[in-house]
């Protein structure tokens, strides 16, 4: 198995470079990507081949359930090293509808060490289990749970220092919070883009 893949990767490569002979020399010499994104480590939502993007085009954070910790320094290396060192202009924080973690986060179920990764996503659906109560269908009150959990990442990137002190120095960065749905390959925003303004 492990052979078909470097097999694949061959091939892959030197379609790259029939396409565009100079393709891996550009990308060996710069990586200057305008968005970050944080997404979930599910492997059925490739970032780059989601949004058509070629490598060096989109730095790349994945975790279990897409979050964005205070005191996890794993993302919070790589979000500084996007906004400071890349100064890309968009973060991206990108859940997605079916999500497992979502789902092991308030099954019930015992796990081990990723029950304490997926805490904070019982807090959300204890502070809104007004709203997720009365959703009867199981499947559409797991989307609702990861929609609120991209909201609240959302929140957590955008109040993290590093991001604070970008905009302070007028550093032009935006923080969006979108969903994927496996179902049909779409993305959709939901609207809670913040910015410097915001």
């Amino acid at each position: 198995m492990l052979d078909l893949l470097k097999a694949n990767n061959r091939a892959w490569a030197q379609r790259k470079i029939s396409a565009d002979p100079g393709f891996f020399r550009r990308l060996e010499g710069q990586q200057a990507p305008q968005y970050l994104w944080i997404g979930c480590s599910d492997s059925r939502v490739p970032a780059n081949e989601i949004v058509d993007l070629d490598p060096g085009e989109l730095f790349v954070h994945r975790n279990v359930a897409n979050l964005a910790p205070p005191q996890d320094a794993n993302y919070l290396s790589v979000l500084q090293f996007a906004v400071d060192v890349l100064r890309v202009k968009h973060v991206m924080v990108v859940g997605h509808y079916g999500c497992g973690g979502i789902a092991a986060a308030v099954d019930g179920k015992r796990r081990g060490l990723v029950d304490h990764w997926l805490h904070p996503i019982r807090e959300i659906a204890h502070d809104h289990r007004t709203e997720l109560d009365v959703i009867a269908d199981d499947a559409a009150r797991m989307n609702r749970l990861c929609e609120l959990n991209i909201v609240r990442q959302v929140r957590n990137v955008a109040s993290d220092v590093f991001v604070q002190d970008a905009w302070a120095r007028g550093q032009d960065l935006w923080v969006h919070g979108w969903v994927y749905s496996i179902a049909n390959g779409l993305i959709r925003d939901l609207n809670v883009t913040v910015g410097r303004e915001g």
